[in-house]
């Protein structure tokens, strides 16, 4: 009965030790707080906002050109013969289909804009991340950032560490 229970907690003690060592050790960052303070994040941004304006000035251009040839076009359109009011149609049509395929190309292509300087960016922060994580020795790090799904971040903050480590 003794070696039964000298064998229990041998076993007890084995099994504590392991559940010690497969505890991890685990911290969090707000990613997007981090992103959001690099620098190149706001020369991407500037640079967003710079093809935006020219994508704006172009799609009011057009779209004035539009209005006013639509209004001039109404105001001839009873002394016009049919044939011409017809060919006006058409062109007017044509140039709200060119206008919209204008809007959806140029939303595509700020989208794929954002993307490409974004993606330098997180891989940047995310290579920042790991450095810290491993020199300080955590096995896992948590996005922080409101909305990602973490509702309690009451561990380590690597934010200061991750800037530290980027230089600002």
């Amino acid at each position: 009965m003794k070696q039964l229970k000298s064998i229990f907690i041998a076993l007890a003690l084995i099994m504590s030790a392991q559940f010690v060592n497969a505890q991890s050790k685990i911290a969090h960052i707000d990613v997007k707080a981090l992103m959001t303070n690099m620098p190149e994040m706001k020369t991407a941004q500037t640079q967003l906002q710079t093809i935006q304006g020219t994508y704006d000035k172009e799609y009011k251009s057009m779209v004035q050109e539009y209005q006013t040839k639509l209004k001039k076009y109404e105001q001839e359109a009873p002394t016009a013969g049919d044939a011409v009011n017809e060919t006006r149609s058409s062109e007017m049509q044509g140039m709200g289909q060119r206008i919209q395929e204008f809007q959806q190309n140029a939303s595509q292509q700020l989208q794929q804009k954002e993307l490409d300087l974004l993606k330098p960016i997180m891989e940047k922060a995310q290579k920042a991340i790991q450095k810290v994580a491993a020199a300080r020795g955590f096995d896992y790090v948590l996005d922080a950032t409101e909305g990602s799904g973490l509702l309690v971040a009451a561990g380590t903050d690597l934010l200061a560490d991750v800037k530290k480590e980027l230089g600002f």
